[in-house]
Parts: C-alpha cells; sequence; structure tokens
C-alpha cells in the first residue's frame, strides 16, 4: 500500500489495505477520499473512495463462510489449500509452544511438507511478541534474511535445521538445536487408558473396560502414578480411542495435562491465553475418515470430506491428532489425558483477555467451540462412552526424548 502512495506520511490501514486515515506530505490534508491511487500491479488507476467500495464488496465474514462450508471438499477450502511440492525457496518457520488452536500447527506442518530443501523450524515459548518480536527473535530473523536477501556472512550456513526452546515448569527454556522434526531418537510411547481405576500407565488393559461421561460435559481424566525420573516429551502426539455414542455425533476435546506433586495443575503462558494446558486434540467424531497417504502413526491425517454419522450404541475406532508439544516434567510430576466434551477450563480460574479476541480466557483463549448452531444438544448432548481392553488398548502416543 505505502508503494503505492510514495506520498504518504502516516497511514493506518486495516488488514486488507484499505486506507482508514491518511496524512499526505503534498496536500498537508487528512481524509481518504481526496486523492486516487494506481495498483503497482494492475496499473489500474482509482479514486480511494472506489478501492473502498471494491474491497468492501469483497469482504466475507469467515466465520459465516467456515460454518457454511463444514467440509474440505468444498470448493471454498481447496481455493485455499497450499500446494507444498511449489514451496521451494529458503523458509524460517518460527512457532510458539503455546499456540494452540492457530499458527502452531501450520508452522510445524509447513516445515515438514514444503518440497524446499532450504528450510528452518523454530519454536519459542510465552506470548507471540515476547520472543519473536525482540532480541531473539529479531536477530535470528536478520541473519536469515541477511544472509538469502543481503549475502551477508551472518553464520546462517552452520544454522541447525530445527532450533529450540525445550520448556521446563516455572515458564523456564533450555535452548537446543537438531537436524530433524520429530526429533532423531525419539521413543514413540503409549500410554494406556485404564478405566476401572482411571489411570495412565505403559501396561496394556488386561480385560474389557468402559467409562462414560456427557457428551457436552466435563469428560474424564486418566493419570500416571508419580514419575520415578525426569521425563521429555517433545514432538507431536496422538491418541488412539474406541467410542460409542447414545446419538448419531460426538465432539472430542482431548487435553494433555501435567501435575505437580501436590496435584496442582502445570500450564503455562500460551500465544495468547495465561494457562494453556501442554497440548490438545479435537476431532468430531463423523469426521473420523483418515487419509491414507498423508497419516503417520504419531500424525493421523483427516480427510474431511464426508460426514460419517454414527450408529448409536455401535463401537467406532478414532484416531485423535495431539498438536506438538514439549515439556521436561521433573521425577514426582504426573502426565494426564482428559478426553471432554466441551472446551478445556483451567481449574484455577480466569484470565485477563485481549482486546476484541474476548475480554476473559479460560485456558484455550479466543478459539472456542461454542456455538450452538455447530454443536447442537440432540447431536451432541448424548452419553460418550470410551471402550479399553486387549483387543481395544486405548492410549496415548507420547514423544519420550531419551535423556542424553
Amino acid at each position: 500500500c505505502i508503494r503505492d502512495r510514495p506520498n504518504l506520511a502516516l497511514g493506518i490501514l486495516t488488514a486488507d489495505c484499505a486506507p482508514i486515515l491518511l496524512a499526505d506530505r503534498d496536500a498537508g490534508v487528512i481524509g481518504a477520499a481526496h486523492a486516487g491511487w494506481k495498483g503497482a500491479m494492475t496499473g489500474v488507476a482509482k479514486s480511494v473512495v472506489e478501492a473502498m467500495e471494491e474491497l468492501g464488496a469483497n469482504r466475507r465474514d469467515f466465520y459465516e463462510d467456515c460454518y457454511n462450508n463444514p467440509l474440505d471438499d468444498a470448493e471454498y477450502w481447496q481455493s485455499r489449500m497450499p500446494d507444498f511440492s511449489k514451496i521451494t525457496v529458503p523458509l524460517l518457520t518460527a512457532a510458539n509452544w503455546g499456540g494452540q488452536g492457530l499458527h502452531l500447527r501450520g508452522n510445524v506442518e509447513g516445515f515438514v511438507r514444503s518440497a524446499s530443501d532450504q528450510k528452518w523450524l523454530e519454536v519459542h515459548g510465552i506470548e507471540h511478541w515476547t520472543e519473536f518480536y525482540t532480541d531473539y527473535g529479531v536477530d535470528l530473523q536478520k541473519r536469515f534474511f541477511g544472509h538469502f536477501l543481503k549475502g551477508e556472512d551472518t553464520g546462517w550456513q552452520v544454522q541447525p535445521k530445527v532450533q529450540l526452546q525445550i520448556r521446563h515448569p516455572g515458564e523456564k527454556f533450555v535452548e537446543r538445536h537438531e537436524d530433524e522434526w520429530p526429533l532423531p531418537g525419539t521413543e514413540w510411547t503409549k500410554f494406556h487408558l485404564h478405566p476401572a481405576d482411571l489411570s495412565l500407565s505403559s501396561e496394556p488393559p488386561a480385560e474389557d473396560g468402559s467409562t462414560v461421561y456427557a457428551g457436552l460435559g466435563d469428560g474424564v481424566t486418566f493419570l500416571t502414578a508419580p514419575l520415578d525420573e525426569d521425563l521429555e516429551i517433545t514432538g507431536p502426539l496422538a491418541a488412539r480411542l474406541w467410542i460409542s455414542s447414545a446419538t448419531e455425533d460426538a465432539d472430542l476435546f482431548l487435553v494433555v495435562r501435567v501435575f505437580a506433586p501436590d496435584m496442582k495443575e502445570v500450564t503455562f503462558q500460551g500465544a495468547l491465553d495465561p494457562h494453556t494446558p501442554i497440548g490438545q486434540g479435537w476431532l468430531r467424531a463423523s469426521h473420523r475418515k483418515l487419509d491414507p497417504d498423508l497419516s503417520l502413526p504419531y500424525r493421523p491425517y483427516h480427510t474431511h470430506d464426508e460426514k460419517q454419522p454414527l450408529t448409536p450404541g455401535e463401537i467406532y475406532e478414532l484416531d485423535v491428532e495431539v498438536w506438538p508439544t514439549c515439556l521436561v516434567l521433573p521425577a514426582g510430576y504426573r502426565l494426564a489425558l482428559t478426553v471432554r466434551g466441551r472446551d478445556y477450563e483451567y481449574p484455577g480460574g480466569t484470565g485477563e483477555g485481549v482486546g476484541v479476541l474476548g475480554k476473559v480466557f479460560t485456558g484455550v483463549g479466543p478459539f472456542r467451540h461454542d456455538d450452538a448452531r455447530d454443536r447442537p444438544a440432540e447431536v451432541f448432548g448424548g452419553d460418550v462412552t470410551l471402550h479399553t481392553g486387549p483387543d481395544r488398548p486405548a492410549h496415548l502416543l507420547v514423544p519420550v526424548i531419551p535423556s542424553k
């Protein structure tokens, strides 16, 4: 926008670059309708009023578009899907462990799936701005751009492919460099669900069991015994569950949680929410269909191209993606998995929100699933049963990183 208006001294711009308030060097006036502009790409000259009217007509209500296009096979979504095979330029993708619900998955997917042979992944913590927009993040970006755009010797030629800020309780981070994602040497460990005592352990179930929770309720939590030694979890997670529903569908909200020896939950400052849990995953049971070409044991991909309603009472196998996470759990701490029917809520209370994104955050920031149109009680409010047993070894797959 500024390139199209070289005499622009001050501008407040909307996300789509429509000028709201302009101060013009030549005229010395403030307004939006006094001058025209010519698009640098199109070469078409228009008045600002004409441009704003055109932009206004092209605006979409994204929330309503999502509601009206629930499947990925719709042209609306297909026209917006990236073609990772065409991403061949050097790239640096910077992610946030606490960016659950929006950016984190895209950062990691972009790194893993892009065709570029010059790509780097960095993952940090705390809010969006604390790391990426201060000295640590600015230095990283300047070294990347200086190397590729200016030909400077910034040391980027020896930059490791993966740079991680490894999380520890108490908002503590230790930088570590790796060459791959997921990390080499990852020990993919199954923690099995045991409904009888609501435990989570490496031992598979010896007999059949089940537990029931309300389809729109707080669900049920499975908990490990106190850890005998420190345990690092870094990477993507996945859960395999067997469920039945009293209705034709069910929404599953999975929350990976950590508890201190006093049973107080350990959360972190997320990209937005001050009480972000360790990891989260979501799946609508009718969207359980997997993409066989993309799915991996630790990263199930769902096609989202058709709805497969449930037959009430019938048992179904579901693979649920849980977004990447990182934490070193000290000895004495516990790992937990909660399977519930609605968004996670931090049990210690609410936190202050961020402007238009919400005045109050409860653990998931602004990314709530509370539209009654999308989750009618008659469809999603029935009881959900989790089933386990030798033939249904329900578990959470965890990326355990052995100590070096």
